[in-house]
């Protein structure tokens, strides 16, 4: 089963320790580790259910490639990590 793990200014705001879930997808995984963390759907995912802009999730070191829908495959023995992306200048 895929780990999630949340960098730590995501853990300032919402406890949500490394988590093992199901998930074949990043959707289903994110929908898992949301069940376990309820408050941090919002501060990842927008009210349509896509990735905030200032987001960004990684499957084994490699951005996912679909930030709407979530589809991309995400094998048993994958680590989702979820981050804040920097912006600015």
């Amino acid at each position: 089963m895929p780990r999630v793990a949340f960098t730590r200014n995501l853990q300032r705001h919402v406890a949500c320790p490394p988590c093992t879930v199901a998930g074949a997808t990043v959707r289903e995984s994110l929908e898992a580790a949301f069940a376990l963390y309820p408050n941090l759907r919002g501060y990842v995912l927008d009210e349509h259910g896509t990735l905030r802009f200032h987001m960004a999730v990684f499957v084994d070191g490699e951005p996912i490639s679909d930030r709407k829908s979530l589809s991309d495959p995400v094998p048993a023995t994958s680590e989702i990590f979820v981050v804040q992306a920097l912006s600015g200048g």
